[in-house]
């Protein structure tokens, strides 16, 4: 399994935020289906004031610029894209990949 950490910004606007969070508890069908299709297992969004972050578990040869490629081209993905863009404090026709920041990791507890 791969792992991915992102953060992204969103407008500092205490109504946009609850209206993104509001959102985020009723995806879309399609949305949810497409994010398995091309190899996500689990993904999962924490948000800290206008701050989130998210973690992307993956299969082992999830690739990520052709993945994500893929996932972009699916049914209603794009238009949920533009949908939650007003939300967010970047480019709106920027593309998932450009707005979610990969994070590096500093640190893991040894096991």
């Amino acid at each position: 399994m791969k792992r991915y950490c992102q953060t992204l910004e969103l407008v500092d606007d205490p109504e946009m935020i609850a209206a993104y969070v509001s959102e985020h508890a009723r995806v879309w069908p399609e949305v949810q289906a497409g994010i398995r299709e091309v190899g996500i297992l689990d993904m999962q969004i924490y948000a800290l004031g206008n701050r989130l972050f998210m973690i992307m578990d993956t299969v082992d040869d999830f690739d990520w610029v052709a993945d994500n490629a893929r996932l972009a081209a699916l049914p209603r993905q794009a238009e949920w894209e533009a949908y939650m863009a007003r939300f967010q404090g970047s480019d709106p026709s920027a593309p998932s990949t450009a707005k979610w920041k990969l994070m590096d990791k500093i640190f893991q507890l040894e096991k």
